[in-house]
C-alpha cells in the first residue's frame, strides 16, 4: 500500500542504506516523499551528502557514503522527515535519532514506548541522549536505544509518564 492510500510511508517508498553502511555508524535516513518546494536539508548539509536535482520541488537524495550522521539535516527539516540510524551502536541495540519539538524534553535514561510510522506500538526503548543546541532552532534530536531489528521501524515514541 502507498502513503497516498493510507498516509503511512512504507520502507519500500524510501531510500535505505545498505547493511554495510549501517555498520559504519550513524547515517541520515530521509523519509520525505512529498514533492514540495523545500531545501533546508540540502542547504544545511556541510558534506554535500544531500542534494536536490533540478527543481526545488524534487525529492532530496542522499549519498550515504558522504553522510557522517551529524544530524544537522534532522534539526533543519521543517517536515520532521529525517532520522538518524546507527546500527553499530551496541551488540543488539541500535540508536535512532528522532526530531522532537515538544516540551518538556525527555531525559537520558527515561524509558519510552516506541511507535512505528503508523503510530502503532512496536516495543520499548530508552532515551540515551537529547541534543538541543541553540543552533537547532527548537528542534531537539532525541536518541533512543532500540532493539537493532527495530531501527528502521521506530519513528517516534510516547513517554510512559504520559501514556495514561
Amino acid at each position: 500500500m502507498s502513503y497516498l492510500e493510507d498516509g503511512v510511508i512504507s520502507i519500500e517508498e524510501i531510500e535505505v542504506p545498505t547493511e554495510e553502511r549501517f555498520q559504519k555508524g550513524a547515517v541520515a535516513v530521509i523519509e520525505c516523499v512529498q514533492e514540495i518546494p523545500c531545501n533546508p536539508c540540502s542547504d544545511s548539509c556541510l558534506r554535500g551528502a544531500i542534494t536536490i536535482e533540478g527543481s526545488i520541488n524534487n525529492i532530496p537524495e542522499i549519498d550515504f557514503d558522504l553522510c557522517n550522521g551529524c544530524g544537522i539535516c534532522v534539526a533543519n527539516c521543517p517536515g520532521l522527515a529525517i532520522f538518524l540510524v546507527d546500527k553499530s551502536y551496541k551488540d543488539k541495540k541500535a540508536l535512532v535519532g528522532i526530531p522532537y519539538e515538544f516540551v518538556p524534553l525527555p531525559e537520558k535514561g527515561e524509558e519510552v514506548i516506541l511507535l512505528n510510522r503508523a503510530g502503532e506500538v512496536c516495543g520499548e526503548g530508552v532515551v540515551e541522549k537529547v541534543r538541543n543546541a541553540k543552533s537547532q532552532d527548537r528542534t531537539a534530536i532525541v536518541f533512543l536505544a532500540v532493539d537493532r531489528e527495530l531501527a528502521m521501524t521506530v519513528r517516534f515514541f510516547r513517554r510512559k509518564q504520559n501514556a495514561g
